[in-house]
């Protein structure tokens, strides 16, 4: 499952990667094909996401162990998926127009046009998450967990594969040329259709392991039975909550394609980002997140959930503060780093075309705002999977619906009083603002309701991991200076340039980093070093 994830997000970064080289990261067509792409997934999770794996997953799991192994309910579950999924997604790609146009900002009847003819193309891809998560749930509940998290790299692999196809058919994106004007229905279908197929392999490839389960599974209409009815407080909650944070992602990202149409009235708006930017910028901000947090958390959680409902508060207060601390190491190092070097690797992802150094500060511009905010959106995401450990989905979930109208009150003021070019800038930065007040708010509340759990000691784990970043950041940054990096020298002249810059100053980060924790002692270094050490024993020896 893990080397699934890894692999998979591993060739998300060269789909980005490649995608941006073909259409541009800082480019019209680049933003019309990210909001047609990114609406599909968002708006599934908004309809049926949440009840797929907060409301139907426990019920999968019951059924799993009934005499006939979940034959009738899994019957019944895809029927009504199957058919509920492909009315909604085919009302809603009929719908193309009026959505482009109300989750965009601004947006001119041509971009209307382009963004509508992309979404024709991509909407359907509704249908296929649906069925890729509900038959990948299905697999889990049969202990078949490997082919859900490895379907996503076939997906990974058909659209690069589509998008090498289209650099080979049509070149890379040029600044020179008037793209939106020579955009032929050709490209449309090669991008959009082909990220489509690839949607599409991700969910048929489930059904082979699904129909190797034994299930005697055949239509069966009728939702009794389906545990709908009887939604616990925590999944109404927990969905609720997910609800709630992606509708205000669709709007916040509203806002922030109005940067797109900004950008056409410039006579050179190369250095606006947009959508397709920001999002390139999360990409790569959340990779330390996603492969070392999430995964300590994973393992935590289990021993957090124990404690909290055997009320062994002690053991659970040791357990919030070890987990605190243990993500200090990964997080403040990745955090300086991508504030040492944000305009190299923007640079790597800027494409190869005359304006590329524009596009790449842009992109690193927002990455530099997202990495100052990175601490706390590991701390956060923690905090309140300690509330989920005490079954308590109701705080959350108030944090939330209390956080999401002021958050989006604030972007809002701003696009109504500031140009729209800023609107990146500042949807981004209220991003990361609004995790350092859910760390705030849970933290107090945690403290309020189950006591201390040594915040002096998280604080000091920052504070000397953050030393040896800082050090290992001037090392850095140093080794930078002489590539050009902060002079648009030689660290700005090429993709090729630009590799080879993250790549040296990368090693003497991290070379630094471990020596600065060797010698300030650092604990948690070898609490971080432990699990890995099992099976990489050489790993070992860094933390003696």
């Amino acid at each position: 499952m893990a080397a699934g994830t890894m692999v998979s997000r591993l060739l998300g970064f060269v789909r980005s990667f490649l995608l941006i080289i073909a259409i541009g990261s800082t480019t019209l067509m680049g933003d019309v094909f990210e909001k047609a792409n990114s609406i599909p997934n968002v708006i599934y999770v908004l309809l049926a996401g949440g009840m797929f794996n907060v409301v139907l997953v426990p019920q999968l799991i019951k059924a799993a162990k009934a005499p006939d192994r979940g034959s009738d309910y899994t019957s019944r579950l895809l029927t009504l998926t199957v058919t509920i999924l492909a009315a909604t997604a085919l009302v809603i790609t009929l719908a193309a127009y009026p959505i482009i146009k109300a989750l965009t900002y601004d947006w001119t009847e041509p971009m209307l046009a382009l963004g509508t003819a992309f979404a024709i193309w991509t909407l359907p891809q509704i249908f296929f998450y649906g069925l890729y998560a509900v038959v990948g749930q299905v697999l889990n509940a049969n202990a078949k967990f490997g082919w859900y998290m490895w379907a996503p790299v076939l997906n990974n692999i058909i659209a690069i594969g589509f998008i090498i196809t289209f650099i080979v058919l049509f070149g890379s994106y040029s600044a020179e040329a008037d793209q939106a004007a020579e955009w032929t229905t050709t490209q449309t279908v090669l991008l959009a259709g082909g990220h489509t197929l690839g949607v599409i392999a991700q969910a048929l490839l489930l059904l082979w392991p699904l129909s190797k389960l034994g299930l005697k599974l055949r239509p069966k209409f009728g939702v009794r039975g389906l545990g709908l009815g009887t939604t616990g407080k925590v999944a109404l909650y927990t969905l609720i909550t997910m609800l709630a944070g992606n509708f205000s992602i669709l709007l916040h990202m509203r806002l922030v394609s109005g940067a797109t149409a900004a950008r056409e009235t410039m006579p050179d708006g190369a250095h606006v980002p947009g959508e397709l930017a920001a999002n390139t910028a999360e990409l790569i901000v959340i990779l330390p997140h996603s492969v070392f947090v999430l995964s300590i958390a994973t393992v935590l959680f289990n021993q957090l959930a124990d404690s909290m409902q055997a009320h062994r508060l002690n053991t659970a207060r040791e357990l919030i503060n070890r987990g605190m601390r243990i993500f200090a190491i990964p997080i403040m190092f990745f955090t300086v780093l991508f504030v040492v070097m944000a305009g190299p690797i923007g640079r790597l992802f800027a494409g190869s075309h005359a304006e590329s150094a524009l596009a790449g500060a842009a992109i690193g511009q927002l990455l530099l705002i997202y990495a100052v905010g990175l601490p706390f959106r590991s701390t956060q995401f923690y905090l309140m999977r300690v509330f989920y450990a005490a079954e308590d989905a109701k705080t959350p979930m108030l944090v939330t619906v209390a956080l999401v109208p002021i958050g989006l009150a604030i972007t809002h003021i701003c696009a109504w009083l500031l140009p729209h070019h800023y609107m990146p800038y500042i949807v981004v930065g209220l991003f990361s603002s609004l995790n350092l007040a859910r760390t705030w708010i849970f933290h107090r509340i945690i403290v309020r309701r189950w006591g201390h759990y040594g915040l002096g000691s998280v604080l000091g784990a920052y504070v000397s991991s953050g030393f040896a970043a800082v050090a290992s950041g001037l090392a850095g940054g140093g080794v930078l200076l002489l590539l050009g990096g902060f002079t648009s020298g030689f660290a700005w002249n090429s993709l090729f340039t630009a590799a080879v810059s993250c790549t040296l100053v990368g090693l003497v980060m991290g070379a630094v980093y471990v020596v600065g924790l060797r010698l300030l002692n650092v604990r948690e270094f070898n609490e971080f070093l432990e699990p890995l050490s099992r099976r990489i024993p050489a790993l070992g020896k860094l933390a003696r």
